[in-house]
Order: structure tokens, then C-alpha cells, then sequence
């Protein structure tokens, strides 16, 4: 290779493609509605159409974004786009975009304080204003890492340490005075649970899944018979996982009931607001921090509601000394970029290396600010309460949770079905479900389609279709879409499909 080659894309090549990558990206943005939502080729179709071996020399830009457009682009499930309607919606917006650029571009280690001053405050900073919003005590610290389930994980470690001797230092193999530890939450929680007691050695089998009452919140009375029930067996209570916002109904456990319980037996509260949390910053929903200064941990996902584009996830512990306790660890490589005088992040986490997150939230809360976030939180939870509207005039679907936040969950109901509740009494319907299959049917349908995207749970062990508004690029227009959509999808698969009576296996 000639030495003149041995430097990066000459500077004036360089401009010209990102100036053409910057159009593309806006192109994208501007008329992404009219691409369809998820690919419908088969699996496979990308690996085939490019090389199985890497290259031996260097290609060209325009070659390269050619297999973007023609390979990769097809192959891609646009989470960005209005009818992208699955898990949380999708929060990528314009000052998000930039500024996930700026930190490309900057690509500093945000380590230790010394490693890069701006990404340490800036992330400080960041983590501040968004407790406020949240309305939690000054006396919450907090940490940005990529998702919720690392925030948990950390909490846990936490929990342990001090629940128990030395775990840090001497490790629980082979010990006789460690206790079982018992974790609590309810059987609608995320299962990051279930993974952090899996990584922390805790095991996931003294993961307790604590019945849900009618409206998928925690029961507390059965957390408390539970909790009593360990005890008598010489187990430890650890810590009790509390949800604002659950994964399948978005439904708030409550709060200030859970942390008597956790008072009473020296447990380590934990909130899993990942979605929910960020309803706070609307002043008409301040019923959501309810109990919430009585955590030890909570966390909050600005990539579920609060328009950060993914990832981004801040965990808040009461007195963040707690958890640098547990993982502060300077290597002597490192000690010379160590100021014990700032904060150095690398001391919260199992993290070494640390992107610049902070930056991208920082350019989104500044360029919306609450109100105008909280505007278009209130423009989702008005869609999803109109999307109600439609399901419960329509005699052939039904809601299958209450409507909490931007989330709807719901179920078409087959004719078979409804003849027979017409024809029997209301408390001879409880659990009987003939359309399982037909409505899974009608979600995976859609998604092939391409022309919209939705998931499906599980509730009360029936299948259910869910909707997830957050994009700041859904329109009521679109949104009616997508209804008229699951109506003819769900038509269609009626008249075809024969339903399944699981009434026999209840």
C-alpha cells in the first residue's frame, strides 16, 4: 500500500460524505412513513447477498452506502417510523440524532473525570435536572448506564453488600454464614430480575413472583404472606422490585404499601420506573411519584417516554456513596487520570469504558424543555385513550387492561366467542378463551405485512395485543391507520382461521 494511503479519508472526501449521509438521514426522516415498518424477506437474506469473507483491501464510500441502501437498509425494522407501534414506541428525535453525532465524532471516554472533564459534568448535570423533574429528594444520586437491566443488576449488588458480610471483598463461594437471599416482585415485572439474580449469584429460582391483583399491580397482602412464609423457612428477605409502569399494561404497583412492608423487614426498596417514571414531569400525574422518596433505587429509561434515543438509562440510589462503595476500584494504569477531588463514573459500575451519553439528553431536554415534553406525553396518552375509544365500540374487541399511560393492551373477540357470553352468565366466562390463537394471528400478520408493527402478551394466561405510543411522529391519522388495519387483519383471519377452545385446558 502507497504511505500516502496510511492516513484516514481525506478531509475534503470526508465532508462530501457526511454532507450526503446528513441529507439522507433527514431525507429518511421526512419520509419514513411512506417505507414500510418491518422488511418481508426471509430470514437469511442478508447474510446471502453479502461476502462471507472481509475485505482484503480497502472500498469505496460510495460502494459501501450503495449495500447500505440495497442490503442493509431492507433488512431494517424502522422503530422511527409513526405506525411502529410495538413494545414503548420509539423516541428518536432531531436533537437526539445530532447529538448521538457529536458524541460519534468526539468519541471521548467518559471514565474518569480527567479522561474527559465535559462528558463528567455534562452527565452530572444531566442526571440533576432530570431528578428534579422527577421530584425526587436531593439526597438521590444518580448514574448513566445503557439500559435499565444493568441500573437493576448494580442495585442489587448494592442490596447484597449490605444486607449481608463482605461480599465484595470475599465473595460468597463456599460460605456458610451468607444467607439465601429472597428477592420480591410482581409476576407483571420486567425479567431483568430474574437476570440481575442470575449474574449477582443470587440464583433465579429466590426470584418470588408475587401474584398481581385485577389491575396488574403488586398484591401486597400476598407479598406479605410470601415474605412470612421465607422467613418461617430461615431464608433472607433482600429487596422487593416495585414497577411504575410494568412491561406488559404499564401498570403502577403500589408504592407506599410496598415500603411499609419493605420498613418492616429491612428490605431494599427498588422502583423500576424504566417507562413510567418519566409521567412525573407532567404536574397533573404527580400521583405517580407516590412513595417514591421512601426508595433506596429507582430507575428511569429517558429512551421509553422522555424522547432520548436509545440508549439511555439513569439509576438514582439514595446516597450514590452506596454503590461507589461496592465498585470503586483504581488499577494503577489508571491512577494518574484519577482526581479523587471530582467524580470519576468508572467508580459506579462494573463499566470501564463509557460512552457520552450525557450529551444527547442534554441537546433533547434543551431543545423541547419539560413543557414541551410533557406536551407530547400528553399528545400519547391522548391517542392511547382515543385508541380505547375505538376498541370499546367496537363489539368484536375488548380491553384487556385499564389504559394507565400510552399503552394499550386489547383483544379482538371471535363470533364463536360471542355467542357464547351472550348466551351465558358473566361469572361463567372468567377465564374461558377461544380466540388465543386468532389473536396472535392477527399481530403476526400485521408484522409480516410491514405495513404496521405491534406486540403481544400474555394476561391472565390469554393472548393480547399491545400498542405503545411514544413517537414524536405519530399522528392520529396514523393511528387510525393502524385500527382500521387490526380490523380488516382481524376479519380476514376470522373467516379463514378456526378458533381454538382452551376453555379444557383451564
Amino acid at each position: 500500500m502507497n504511505r500516502d494511503n496510511l492516513g484516514d479519508v481525506p478531509s475534503q472526501n470526508f465532508r462530501e460524505q457526511l454532507h450526503e449521509l446528513a441529507d439522507w438521514i433527514a431525507d429518511y426522516r421526512e419520509h419514513i412513513d411512506g417505507m414500510p415498518v418491518a422488511p418481508t424477506a426471509p430470514a437469511g437474506s442478508i447474510q446471502k447477498a453479502l461476502p462471507a469473507t472481509p475485505p482484503e483491501e480497502g472500498e469505496s464510500f460510495e460502494r459501501i452506502f450503495s449495500n447500505f441502501e440495497s442490503v442493509i437498509l431492507p433488512g431494517v425494522v424502522h422503530w422511527s417510523h409513526p405506525e411502529f407501534m410495538g413494545y414503548f414506541g420509539s423516541t428518536s428525535t432531531a436533537p437526539g440524532i445530532e447529538g448521538e453525532i457529536l458524541s460519534a465524532a468526539l468519541n471521548v471516554n467518559a471514565m474518569t473525570w480527567r479522561t474527559c472533564p465535559a462528558a463528567t459534568e455534562l452527565e452530572t448535570i444531566v442526571i440533576d435536572w432530570l431528578r428534579q423533574w422527577l421530584r425526587l429528594p436531593d439526597e438521590f444520586g444518580g448514574v448513566v448506564y445503557d439500559t435499565a437491566s444493568i441500573g437493576i443488576m448494580h442495585a442489587l449488588a448494592v442490596a447484597r453488600e449490605e444486607a449481608s458480610t463482605e461480599i465484595r471483598k470475599r465473595g460468597m463461594t463456599g460460605r456458610s454464614d451468607v444467607p439465601q437471599f429472597r428477592i420480591y416482585t410482581s409476576d407483571q415485572t420486567h425479567s431483568s430480575v430474574e437476570k440481575a439474580a442470575i449474574a449477582l449469584g443470587l440464583g433465579e429460582d429466590n426470584v418470588r413472583r408475587v401474584r398481581s391483583d385485577s389491575e396488574f399491580r403488586l398484591d401486597v397482602s400476598a407479598l406479605e404472606k410470601m415474605v412470612a412464609a421465607d422467613l418461617a423457612q430461615k431464608m433472607r428477605p433482600l429487596a422487593i422490585v416495585a414497577s411504575v409502569g410494568t412491561t406488559s399494561t404499564a401498570s403502577v404497583d403500589p408504592i407506599r404499601e410496598i415500603a411499609r412492608v419493605c420498613r418492616r423487614h429491612k428490605m431494599w426498596l427498588h422502583i423500576d420506573g424504566a417507562y413510567g417514571a418519566g409521567l412525573a414531569l407532567l404536574p397533573e400525574h404527580e400521583w405517580v411519584t407516590a412513595g417514591w422518596s421512601e426508595a433506596d433505587s429507582i430507575v428511569v429509561n429517558p429512551h421509553k417516554m422522555l424522547f432520548v434515543p436509545f440508549d439511555f438509562s439513569v439509576l438514582y440510589l439514595r446516597d450514590l456513596e452506596r454503590l461507589r462503595r461496592v465498585f470503586t476500584l483504581v488499577p494503577e494504569y489508571l491512577r494518574a487520570d484519577t482526581v479523587e477531588a471530582e467524580k470519576n463514573y468508572m467508580d459506579y459500575g462494573v463499566q470501564l469504558g463509557r460512552r457520552f451519553r450525557a450529551l444527547k439528553a442534554w441537546m433533547v431536554f434543551r431543545t423541547f424543555g419539560r413543557i414541551g415534553i410533557a406536551a407530547r406525553i400528553r399528545e400519547h396518552l391522548r391517542l392511547a385513550q382515543l385508541l380505547a375509544t375505538w376498541i370499546k365500540s367496537d363489539s368484536h374487541f375488548e380491553l384487556a387492561a385499564p389504559v394507565v399511560m400510552g399503552v394499550v393492551c386489547f383483544r379482538f373477540i371471535a363470533n364463536d366467542e360471542l355467542s357464547r357470553r351472550s348466551g351465558a352468565k358473566a361469572d361463567t366466562l372468567a377465564g374461558i378463551d377461544s380466540t388465543v390463537d386468532i389473536n396472535s394471528a392477527i399481530a403476526e400478520s400485521i408484522n409480516a405485512s410491514g405495513k404496521a408493527y405491534l406486540t403481544q402478551t400474555k394476561l391472565n394466561g390469554r393472548t393480547t395485543m399491545r400498542i405503545g405510543l411514544g413517537n414524536v411522529l405519530t399522528t392520529e391519522e396514523h393511528l387510525g391507520r393502524v385500527w382500521n388495519l387490526i380490523r380488516e387483519t382481524a376479519e380476514k383471519i376470522s373467516r379463514t382461521k378456526p378458533t381454538t377452545d382452551d376453555s379444557a385446558l383451564l
